[in-house]
């Protein structure tokens, strides 16, 4: 019986001990988690505090030339969109120290909707602002949806090794139906309205679909091609590839009437527009927003799968 009863005694004492153990576990996997989470809220806070969030256009220099960067491909959601660039420009306009705006343009094109925005919102600033001009000044690149948005500004300055033009437009796809054979893979498609799977690439290319996506993009290219016309004006000296698509380096296109002349953005500023200060209004998504786009689900995912790892439940 003592036997027994010691070894009961010995078995609850290990019970209560391993209950122990886990509930200190427990504890201490909850504490770094909200250890994490209050880090994380500090972590914004300081970021907000050094000036790290969207800035502020209220308070500007004296007389100055307003700089809206457009950089890199023109999409939805991204630094160059419509709605960024459009936001900066009536900024930069509004501002009665702007002596004059400068877009700075360093891209390849992107989305003919949004060329076409902020073309129309470049045209429509003009008009209300017609005592403050509108440069666009090009470094490496404006192609496309890029020359698009530059056309519809007073001037156009390059670098000679710029480059210009790209007046086009594209619509890319694929075919794979050959591979699907090969592979033994067999497609199957259910739609409503027979055009509903237009230009499926799994599918045998139909030349109906075809003939209209190819006159949809000769219409959004005359679409195009009248905007630089209405932009450019009698500068342009039409040539049968000026709207081929070619592209061209700054210096040809200043010969052929695409851009006015050479010049950077402070030669700009300091010569033309005479406001040497520059203050720029681009909209830039700041690094806060950045750290919670890209960093934001893993790390709430991470946090959920740890609560629900160490959260106390009933066995």
């Amino acid at each position: 019986m003592t036997d027994n009863g010691g070894q009961w005694e010995r078995g609850l004492i290990e019970k209560l001990a391993m209950a122990a153990l886990k509930e200190q576990r427990r504890s201490r996997m909850w504490g770094i988690f909200f250890k994490l989470l209050g880090f994380a809220y500090l972590t914004i806070l300081v970021m907000l505090a050094m000036g790290w969030s969207e800035k502020s256009m209220e308070v500007t220099a004296g007389k100055h030339t307003a700089l809206v960067e457009l950089s890199g491909l023109i999409a939805p959601g991204g630094d160059a969109s419509a709605d960024n660039v459009e936001k900066a420009l009536r900024a930069a306009f509004k501002d009665e120290n702007t002596r004059g705006v400068v877009l700075r343009i360093n891209s390849p094109g992107g989305s003919p909707v949004q060329a076409q925005n902020i073309y129309d919102e470049m045209r429509r600033l003009r008009k209300k602002y017609p005592n403050t001009p509108l440069y666009a000044v090009v470094e490496d690149i404006c192609a496309s949806g890029g020359y698009y948005v530059a056309s519809a500004a007073d001037r156009i300055y390059v670098t000679r090794s710029s480059i210009v033009g790209s007046i086009g437009v594209r619509m890319d796809g694929f075919g794979v139906t050959g591979l699907m054979e090969k592979l033994g893979v067999e497609r199957r498609l259910i739609t409503a309205g027979k055009n509903k799977g237009f230009l499926d690439p799994f599918l045998p290319e139909d030349p109906k679909q075809k003939e209209y996506a190819e006159a949809m993009v000769e219409e959004i290219h005359q679409q195009f091609i009248g905007d630089v016309r209405r932009g450019r004006g009698k500068r342009l000296k039409e040539t049968p590839d000026l709207f081929s698509g070619l592209i061209w380096t700054g210096e040809k296109s200043v010969e052929l009437g695409l851009a006015d002349g050479f010049g950077t953005l402070d030669e700009i500023a300091r010569d033309v527009i005479k406001a040497d200060a520059i203050v720029d209004y681009t909209q830039k998504e700041n690094i806060a927003e950045k750290f919670a786009r890209r960093f934001g689900a893993s790390a709430v995912n991470a946090l959920a799968e740890l609560a629900q790892r160490y959260s106390p439940a009933v066995r």
